[in-house]
């Protein structure tokens, strides 16, 4: 393919000769004087000759570039051997126009016409004239092709070079990360080497990771403010200053859901009531409903007495409150459950339980078995302690 490429630039240049040979050479007949003699023809000429030149030395960038162009788009090897064509064919149309220029038939003195164009004829002065303009409407082609190429090329090489930066375009967390660590690369590891090497393990300067200094620098001024709070102006409360208020607040809750769930009271529940308002509330249930058995002073008549230290069935708060809740219907006491509420039973058992230990006007014989304040009851009957005392 180079040697078609050499062998064709080399008929350029023998064609670009030809043209501009002496037109003597061709005409017949005796020597006659020449046009290439007159000024305006000799200027025209050179004109010529030096767009010839540059024509062919833009044909040679442009089929440079062309075949660059051929070569990364991989075309086909035939394209590349007629790239020359239309140059050879221009330079040829050229060559012709330029003997018709100069070539002329053997004047006669009867023939000779005086020149007009500085001493060429009409017809010779525009031959000359198109062929200027030929060329240099040439040129301006081949200049628009150049710059074409050019624009394309620098196109691509863009686009290459935006793919690769693409490509090669680091992770944007691993860049920060670095950024805000000042990691220092491995090539400049020699700068902050101490020189100090154990077992391989070389000692290096780095700096502390700004985010840790951050975080240190802020504990400091944490700790200033705390102080300041807690310990000087006395703010907001300490440690055990809080574990008093959570306590007191404890309490308070635990208050306010007592007070709401005594309407849920039960035997297991049930708390001894020291309230004058709980056991007044009780005294009058227990004057308008229990004095017909136990009568107003607790001191029995067809029920137990109650001021006394025998009870038949206990005498804890929770046994009275189970009695008076479920009664006991064998021995002739009903249950109250369905009558009054739970609250209101406590109430009842409470002032029952505050009967102990009255001096009621008649009191009836002790029943049952002796119980103890704390609820437990001893084997120790009325009968026995009756029988006791009269020995």
């Amino acid at each position: 393919m180079n040697a078609n490429f050499n062998k064709t630039r080399s008929n350029k240049w023998l064609l670009t000769l030809l043209a501009f040979l002496p037109v003597g050479a061709f005409a017949a007949g005796p020597p006659q004087p020449s046009s290439l003699s007159l000024p305006v023809t000799q200027l025209m000429v050179v004109i010529i000759i030096f767009l010839l030149i540059a024509i062919v030395l833009l044909a040679n960038v442009l089929v440079g570039a062309a075949k660059i162009k051929l070569q990364e788009e991989k075309a086909a090897t035939e394209k590349k051997k007629n790239n020359n064509t239309p140059a050879l064919m221009m330079i040829g149309a050229m060559s012709l126009l330029s003997l018709n220029a100069f070539g002329a038939d053997n004047p006669t003195p009867e023939t000779v016409t005086p020149a007009s164009y500085g001493g060429l004829t009409p017809v010779g002065y525009f031959t000359l004239a198109g062929v200027v303009l030929l060329e240099l409407l040439i040129l301006l082609l081949l200049i628009y092709n150049i710059k074409f190429l050019l624009r394309k090329q620098r196109t691509g090489i863009a686009e290459r070079e935006d793919t690769v930066a693409l490509a090669h375009k680091p992770n944007a967390f691993k860049t920060w990360w670095a950024n805000i660590n000042r990691f220092k690369p491995i090539k400049e590891e020699a700068e902050i080497d101490l020189g100090h090497d154990y077992d391989g393990i070389r000692e290096l300067d780095n700096r502390l990771p700004p985010w840790w200094l951050y975080g240190f620098y802020a504990s400091i001024i944490f700790a200033g403010i705390y102080l300041v709070r807690y310990h000087v102006l006395h703010s907001a409360p300490l440690s055990k200053e809080e574990l008093q208020i959570s306590l007191a607040k404890a309490e308070a809750e635990k208050q306010a859901y007592l007070k709401k769930s005594k309407a849920n009271v039960d035997e297991n529940t049930v708390k001894y009531l020291t309230d004058p308002a709980d056991l007044e509330a009780g005294k009058q249930i227990f004057t308008t409903t229990c004095t017909a058995c136990h009568l107003a002073d607790g001191g029995g008549l067809v029920g137990p007495n109650l001021t006394d230290d025998y009870w038949l069935h206990g005498c804890s708060i929770q046994d009275i409150f189970k009695s008076i809740k479920y009664g006991w219907p064998e021995k002739g006491m009903k249950s109250w459950k369905d009558d009054y509420s739970p609250l209101q039973i406590e109430q009842i058992a409470s002032y029952v339980k505050s009967l102990h230990g009255t001096k009621p006007k008649t009191p009836k014989e002790p029943q049952g078995t002796l119980c103890t304040d704390q609820g437990s009851a001893t084997t120790t009957d009325s009968t026995q302690k009756s029988a006791a005392a009269i020995q």
